[in-house]
């Protein structure tokens, strides 16, 4: 047969390649200052924008999607090309992903940083962006799989499984976790609430891990590490039990992130089983990419990009096993809320995904631009300083962890905690995050390196696309041809395929999901809990705007070393009315969940302004605008309405009389604070410089209203003027 003439889509490879570098210099830059506000929590005191709680989602966004996402996007567009003998189906929905793509990007940095988020980790995006979201997702989705139907090869090799199984299973999980309400343009909530919540954001948070910090960056090794080695894979064999066993077991792993929550216990159980299962699918995966590199240690010891590839594929395996391990119960009662999990996330992210990326660049830009790498010893040099960054990063993580579970959970002969206060662990691993911080200096000194020698390399080069021939795919019938294989044959069909690996996908996530939204008995309700008020929304509204909760949780654990230190543990008809959940993942502060009452209104005040006022060595960052903000009320009846639209009982007379409600509490807070003396602290005489103002109108009110609130509906009666 003849063979035809075309072009590879080259320009599109070039496009997503220094969009990689750019956003992955950015992502360790902030990752960065992130690490360093442990060290030195006030050094950028009084700027919003600028505070932990809004830099650490955009360092996880700009990590995940920004960074690795441009990344998997670049091999993903070069090696489809070529190993499905084709250019990409569609130039314009190529440019679609790639400027919609950047366009996400951008609007997650202005929006993030300015405290709009809906504070579902991961997905902490408001509403406008996540429907820009699927919409340039589909484009890829669309792309990929007509690529697949026009190809010029019969099978479909390894790595466009699991670029397929990318495409479906992001686009199911994104769509159905950010579900969502809109109130305003900048502000949603969430159709899910409390446990509903929290099981559907941990199947969406694991399986983004599981389906976008995974399985694409599989397929980038299947065709990249056999590429750069000059060797086949190991194993075909291996790689089909690989990718089916994987993609079916991940998605039900997902409650392994809420063991001794209030969610049912079935779902638990059946969280732990599938994440052990992981490890095998994981390890083979982990030995397919390793044995293919069997007989050329040699030339490993030689070629620096092989040697990324060889740490990334070890951390994948590490990572995998690690993972499944923190799913069982003892492991998890420790390890849980604590830096452990930090050190875990970022073998992943560091080791395995950036690795291998860095890997991939290194092999594919001097292809593309047709000539050679700049420097080999600087390659060497990038990964030695990056390797020594990781070690540097995640084992003073590891060792803070264990000293976080081991202090919270000791107790005095007599029955006291050892360490009542949460100050002491705080105080105790801040040695580990200095030495954090050296390694994620020269992780980034690394990375600096690679952009370096990439500038170098292309220096005086432009990028053309490649022209290439291969003679049209003939047509064969769908049915299964003597002495061919299951497999095979399916590989034939591209787009059954890709509707089987979203079945695969979908299995778990259904079996975890409908019974716990549509079976009321798992989440018993609790006549006592009641709506927030008005003014209490408005502070939880301010809460989730900080990130309070990516250092505070809401959520305590049947354990008595948590009982005794937070209060009685939490029950699942306890959030009914919370959209979204607030549990967090991490307790750099201590947990919040009985936090009402605890303490007077003018400590919250004090507190808010400076945290070193109230507790001696505190890392917590300074909130002086909330002091100084006004507090917006002008939109909180459409606030209210989406809640009710979500399922809080908000009455008609609840919404039209809100303002008058908010007027009310407040002037009931700002009496008992200036009761207590307000008027004299340093905070109030700092925040307002002698200026005359009317407390009753500022943020502070509002967050004090939420935080009083906190766990009292089943402790303790409502006491209004203590809230």
């Amino acid at each position: 047969m003849e063979k035809e003439k075309f072009y590879y889509d080259d320009k599109i490879v070039k496009l997503f390649a220094w969009a990689t570098i750019i956003w992955g210099i950015t992502a360790f830059t902030v990752g960065l200052m992130v690490a360093y506000f442990y060290l030195f929590p006030h050094y950028t005191a009084g700027v919003s924008w600028l505070s932990y709680g809004r830099l650490r989602p955009l360092h996880t966004n700009s990590a995940i999607f920004a960074f690795v996402g441009n990344g998997i996007f670049t091999g993903a567009y070069y090696s489809t090309q070529r190993l499905l003998k084709t250019r990409m189906w569609s130039d314009f929905l190529s440019r679609v992903n790639f400027w919609g793509w950047q366009l996400i990007i951008v609007l997650a940095a202005i929006t993030l940083p300015l405290g709009i988020t809906s504070s579902k980790e991961y997905a902490e995006l408001e509403w406008p962006i996540d429907i820009l979201v699927a919409l340039v997702w589909v484009a890829f989705t669309v792309n990929l799989v007509m690529t697949v139907v026009k190809r010029r090869v019969r099978h479909i090799y390894v790595a466009i499984w699991f670029y397929l199984s990318t495409a479906v299973t992001i686009a199911m999980l994104y769509i159905f976790n950010n579900l969502e309400v809109p109130a305003t343009l900048f502000k949603s909530y969430s159709v899910y609430s409390g446990v509903e919540d929290a099981v559907v954001q941990w199947w969406y948070g694991h399986n983004a891990v599981a389906f976008f910090l995974t399985t694409p960056i599989l397929g980038l090794m299947y065709y990249f590490v056999p590429k750069a080695a000059q060797r086949p894979i190991y194993s075909y064999r291996l790689s089909i039990i690989h990718f089916w066993t994987l993609i079916f077991i991940y998605i039900w792993a997902g409650p392994h992130h809420l063991l001794y929550s209030p969610t049912p216990e079935w779902a638990q159980v059946l969280g732990t089983v599938f994440s052990f299962m992981l490890i095998f699918p994981s390890w083979g995966g982990m030995i397919n990419g390793l044995l293919t590199l069997r007989g050329a240690w040699d030339k490993v010891r030689e070629d620096p990009i092989l040697k990324f590839f060889v740490v990334a594929v070890t951390s994948y395996g590490m990572s995998t096993f690690e993972g499944p391990m923190l799913s069982f119960k003892s492991l998890n009662a420790i390890a849980h809320f604590t830096d452990w999990i930090i050190a875990h996330v970022h073998v992943g992210t560091l080791g395995w995904n950036s690795f291998l990326i860095s890997g991939m660049l290194y092999w594919l830009v001097p292809r593309l631009y047709r000539t050679k790498i700049y420097s080999v010893k600087w390659m060497n040099w990038h990964f030695w300083i990056g390797t020594i960054g990781i070690l540097l990063y995640v084992i003073p993580m590891y060792i803070a962890g264990w000293t976080q579970a081991i202090m919270w959970k000791q107790f005095n002969p007599d029955g006291t905690l050892k360490y009542p206060e949460f100050m002491e662990t705080v105080t105790a691993i801040l040695p580990m995050h200095w030495v954090r911080a050296v390694g994620g200096t020269l992780y980034l000194t690394g990375f600096i390196i690679l952009i370096w020698n990439l500038v170098k390399t292309v220096k005086g080069h432009t990028v053309e696309d490649t022209l290439e021939e291969a003679a049209p795919l003939a047509p064969v019938p769908a049915k299964r041809q003597p002495g061919e294989d299951f497999h095979n044959w399916l590989e034939r069909r591209g787009v059954l395929f890709t509707i089987l690996a979203l079945v695969a996908t979908a299995i778990g996530g259904a079996v975890e999901i409908i019974p716990t939204i549509y079976v009321k008995s798992n989440i018993p309700k609790i006549a006592a809990v009641k709506p927030l008020t008005p003014l209490e929304q408005l502070g939880r509204d301010i809460y989730v705007r900080e990130g309070c909760y990516v250092c505070h949780s809401q959520m305590i654990r049947p354990f008595r070393s948590e009982v005794e230190r937070f209060g009685p543990y939490s029950k699942a008809g306890e959030y009914v009315y919370d959209h979204p959940f607030q549990w967090g993942s991490k307790r750099t502060g201590p947990d919040l969940m009985r936090e009402g009452g605890k303490r007077p209104n003018l400590w919250h005040f004090n507190h808010m302004y400076d945290p070193t006022s109230m507790m001696d060595g505190s890392i917590m960052p300074m909130y002086t605008w909330i002091l100084t903000n006004d507090l917006d009320v002008s939109d909180i009846q459409a606030r209210m309405k989406a809640l009710r639209t979500v399922g809080v009982p908000y009455s008609d007379q609840d919404i039209a009389n809100a303002q008058a409600a908010i007027e009310q509490e407040a002037k009931a807070i700002v009496a008992d604070l200036e009761a207590n003396g307000v008027k004299k602290s340093p905070a109030y005489q700092m925040a307002y410089k002698g200026k005359k103002v009317d407390l009753t109108k500022k943020e502070i009110v509002a967050l004090i209203a939420y935080l009083q609130r906190l766990g009292t509906d089943t402790t303790r009666p409502h006491q209004t003027a203590q809230r």
